[in-house]
């Protein structure tokens, strides 16, 4: 009775491609047996691609599943150097707060949501290429979208890979309930190895038939964008270099000239956008990721007295803070500051909210990347805090850096084309141009360009700089443990023990 009760409670991988495969109509709108078919009904395999794009708005970071929600914000930035826990000190202290301090166990329930909703997307992806596979398409129609949905696929195994190292590689939908608990598949990890093989084989894919340009779609350029950077965290260099330098080339996407427009609504899917999660208006509905907005909102505190923005955590260190070069543009486009002056003059964000002074908020320091304007009416209820946003996934200024990362490698040795990349980025910011340019400047502009989009702590691991930059943080860091999550426990016990824990855990 006890094993009945978990199962319903716990999602592992299995029971979530079941219950994809036969119910879930969130996401897939998917038809019941006897129905409407791709077969039957072409139109059912655009719908099926929609509902895959649609899966990675999950935002549930209580347990059904979250994608870029709070815990994929706990899990990419507050566990970083980046920001802190935020809030009040015993806020969510079990949850993002063991992320921020190291202190992870295997029953995190962020650890939990995030590999429910990674293999919630994965199966959608799944069912929809099995669907497509005899769609009654034309070929190409076809292979564009099952294009897309490898795409998507891919990138979330590299999330994945990335936060739990080996993981179960599920390709299949399982044909029967036997086959779903019985094949090993779907509760053994696969090495590392195999997982990034796969990865890239779904990328190929994809560049091989996605259109050039595609407003709200994955796009030949980003999952070229998205292989590099698989290349870039194996180290095989030539490769990175290539691939950015061919979408360096196409043509389709350039810096644009305000970085601080970048995060904005009137930025989303501009000139250098690769790849976002799409939105708002872009899915033709009020459409946004549960929890990512309104979780690092400016938070009311002390003598409150203002209608805030939201629960008040994932906060910019101190740390962030003196990583900017005197004069960097960046920093105002980062970061909100809170007045702390005991002027009570508050502080004027760019669409004329005020967010009064620092005896009325929470914190100090707020993502300013995160907000969406709360005077906004075109679509959104301004009252929402929760307010629909694009996430940025790759920008091109993301490509530049890997192509320059790539250039001052052994063997490649392109230090021109290095110095070229890093100084357009640096041009933008303000900032005066190098004139060399090493792997530690590379490495540092990667951090103050990108800050707070997600990839900071990754970026530590692959360079082997975790342990020393958290350690210097007054963090917990353990090297050998703390560079993955652990494996939920729940999902340990409903293997029968076949899936095996990471090593510290």
């Amino acid at each position: 009775m006890l094993q009945i009760k978990k199962i319903l409670i716990y999602s592992i991988i299995i029971i979530q491609i079941i219950i994809i495969s036969s119910c879930n109509k969130n996401f897939l709108n998917v038809p019941v047996q006897g129905g409407e078919s791709t077969v039957t009904d072409p139109a059912l395999a655009q719908k099926l691609v929609t509902g895959v794009y649609n899966s990675l708005l999950q935002g549930d970071a209580f347990g059904n599943g979250d994608v870029h929600g709070f815990a994929f914000i706990t899990a990419t930035d507050i566990i970083s150097d980046d920001a802190d826990k935020g809030s009040y000190a015993t806020d969510q202290a079990s949850t993002a707060g063991q992320f921020d301090e190291f202190t992870l166990t295997p029953t995190n329930e962020f650890a939990l949501t995030l590999w429910t909703g990674h293999y919630n997307s994965i199966g959608a992806a799944n069912i929809a290429l099995q669907s497509l596979a005899n769609a009654a398409i034309d070929t190409a129609t076809r292979n564009e979208l099952i294009a897309e949905v490898r795409f998507l696929r891919g990138y979330l195994y590299f999330n994945l890979v990335r936060m739990y190292g080996a993981v179960p590689l599920v390709l299949k939908v399982p044909q029967s309930v036997s086959e779903a608990f019985n094949d090993s598949v779907f509760k053994t990890r696969s090495p590392i190895a195999a997982v990034y093989d796969s990865i890239e084989v779904d990328l190929q894919y994809a560049i091989n038939h996605l259109l050039l340009k595609n407003t709200g779609h994955a796009t030949k350029g980003a999952a070229e964008a998205m292989l590099a950077k698989i290349y870039m965290y194996q180290q095989q260099w030539q490769k990175v270099f290539d691939l950015t330098n061919t979408v360096i080339q196409s043509g389709v996407y350039h810096l644009v000239p305000d970085y601080f427009s970048i995060f904005r609504q009137k930025g989303d899917n501009n000139a250098e956008s690769i790849f976002e999660i799409e939105t708002g208006s872009f899915n033709n509905g009020n459409l946004g990721v549960a929890n990512y907005t309104v979780s690092q909102g400016p938070r009311v505190g002390g003598l409150g007295g203002w209608n805030d923005l939201g629960w008040g955590f994932c906060n910019p260190s101190i740390s962030l803070i003196n990583s900017y070069e005197p004069g960097d543009l960046r920093k105002a486009a980062t970061i909100i500051f809170v007045d702390n002056s005991g002027t009570h003059k508050g502080t004027v964000l760019w669409d004329g909210f005020r967010i009064p002074s620092s005896d009325s908020v929470q914190n100090l320091y707020y993502n300013y990347k995160a907000y969406t304007s709360s005077t906004n009416e075109s679509f959104v209820n301004p009252d929402d805090k929760d307010r629909p946003q694009n996430i940025k996934i790759l920008r091109y200024a993301d490509v530049l850096l890997m192509n320059a990362e790539a250039a001052v490698q052994p063997g490649i040795n392109q230090l021109g084309q290095a110095i070229t990349d890093v100084n357009l980025i640096r041009q933008r910011a303000g900032l005066l141009p190098k004139a060399v340019v090493t792997i530690t400047d590379i490495w540092q502009e990667r951090h103050v360009e990108l800050a707070l989009e997600h990839d900071r702590f990754w970026d530590l691991v692959r360079q082997e700089n975790a342990a020393q930059v958290m350690q210097a943080a007054g963090k917990s860091f353990v090297p050998g443990k703390n560079e993955l999550l652990p494996i939920p426990t729940t999902q340990i016990q409903l293997s029968g023990g076949k899936l095996t824990q990471n090593p510290g855990y």
